[in-house]
């Protein structure tokens, strides 16, 4: 996988957060959602950023027929809102806590530039997420336009792997832990949850994976032709 799916710290969070600094400590504090929640509305102002500290959020927007359309689901030490930094002035999506018990840390934009014009490495570090994210959403977006259900699971399976995976030293194996429900999955890729568990058991039954709720297995083989 290309370095376009890569950020060198995901956990964004251990690296953002203002109650870390001794000027906003003080000031600082968590904000909690229930399942369902919104973050934020389509049009509100765009004048904070946000950091998953617990829990996670879907991000998306609907379109002209009332259709939800799932951007990304993020999970914790995740950053999202960020386009306030370069500039938004009203949200073009929505923000929402898709489980219980969320715990979010804003951040407010004026705060954000004081770290980034304090800290040329922090800043730095800041733009790269942000250009690594606006590619992982254009390299979804073609997936969602020019590519067949299965093609687009497995490209997604291949993300998994780079962000959430590792080699078993005994089998060889590519063994993903992630943080995904199959609705996660099938919003994402832009199926239903029953077409997505089709496909899940057709590439099972090919012996390509294995898998259960938190664990996918890609087997050591040739990378599988998509016919």
């Amino acid at each position: 996988m290309n370095s376009l799916w890569f950020f060198e710290d995901t956990n964004v969070f251990k690296m953002l957060c203002p109650h870390k600094f001794k000027t906003y400590k003080k000031d600082h504090c968590f904000q909690d959602y229930g399942k369902k929640d919104y973050i934020y509305f389509t049009e509100d102002s765009s004048n904070k950023v946000f950091l998953i500290a617990k829990g996670k959020v879907k991000i998306g927007y609907y379109n002209e027929d009332g259709d939800e359309i799932i951007k990304s689901i993020l999970s914790k030490g995740q950053l999202f809102g960020e386009k306030a930094i370069l500039g938004e002035n009203k949200r073009e999506e929505f923000a929402q806590s898709i489980e219980n018990k969320t715990s979010i840390c804003p951040i407010a934009v004026d705060t954000m530039h004081d770290l980034m014009k304090s800290n040329q490495t922090f800043s730095l570090k800041i733009y790269k997420f942000i250009g690594f994210k606006f590619k992982k959403l254009e390299r979804r977006l073609q997936l969602l336009m020019f590519k067949d259900t299965k093609t687009r699971l497995i490209e997604f399976l291949h993300e998994l792997c780079t962000e959430y995976g590792y080699d078993c030293s005994q089998t060889g194996d590519h063994i993903i832990k992630h943080p995904y429900t199959q609705g996660d999955i099938a919003s994402l890729i832009g199926t239903s949850r029953p077409t997505l568990n089709v496909l899940l058991n057709e590439l099972k039954e090919s012996h390509y994976l294995d898998f259960n709720r938190k664990e996918i297995r890609i087997f050591k083989k040739d990378e599988l032709v998509v016919n």
